[in-house]
Formats: C-alpha cells, structure tokens, sequence
C-alpha cells in the first residue's frame, strides 16, 4: 500500500509536500523516543504530536508518514519542516483508536 492509497481510502489531510512511498506496517507512539527505538523504515507513524521535533524523528527512522489524529492543529513550522525533509504528514479529526482500526482492516498492522 501506498501513502497515496491511504489518503484516498481513509480521506485523510495531506499537509506537507513529499513523494509518495510504500507502507509496510504502523507505528503508534506520541513519545519520540518511542519512535526513535522501535519504529521501521517504511513505517506509518501515528501520533498527536504536532511540534516540530517529530519531524527529525520521522527522518531519523524513515517512515513514510506521519498521521496526525484528533484534529491537532499542526503548527506552520512543522509543516514547512517536514516539506522541506520530504517528509509525509498526514491529518485526520478521527480519533487514534478509530485510526488504528480501520488501518487494521485494511491489512496493515505493527511490524
């Protein structure tokens, strides 16, 4: 699956610049060094972190993107980060555990 597959299939909020790429599995922390330890290349990152520092997080892992939920607002500098690391973040007002779910049973589990 791809990041421009789960925009269309969940509806989910493109913010930042990037290309698109592969996912093979999902990440769900809100601690970045939850994220920094145990999160894989190619990974979604799911999270309600908006700061700016999940930007260098992501790219220290190389996920794929990261999916913000809640409705978070996403300060402009964090988009303008991650568009200038090429970094995907994604926005969805679903609630985390909704998220999860539907990614669930779309085949993409932890891994």
């Amino acid at each position: 699956m791809t990041t421009q597959e789960l925009i269309d299939l969940l509806g989910l909020k493109a913010l930042s610049t990037f290309e698109h790429r592969e996912v093979n599995g999902v990440f769900l922390s809100d601690m970045l060094s939850d994220v920094m330890a145990g999160a894989k290349s190619g990974n979604i990152w799911i999270t309600v972190q908006t700061h700016k520092n999940i930007v260098p997080a992501a790219n220290l892992v190389d996920v794929s993107a990261i999916i913000i939920t809640n409705g978070k607002n996403v300060p402009a500098e964090t988009i303008e980060l991650a568009s200038k690391h090429d970094i995907a973040i994604l926005w969805t007002e679903s609630q985390t555990f909704d998220l999860v779910g539907r990614l669930y049973s779309l085949g993409l589990a932890t891994k």
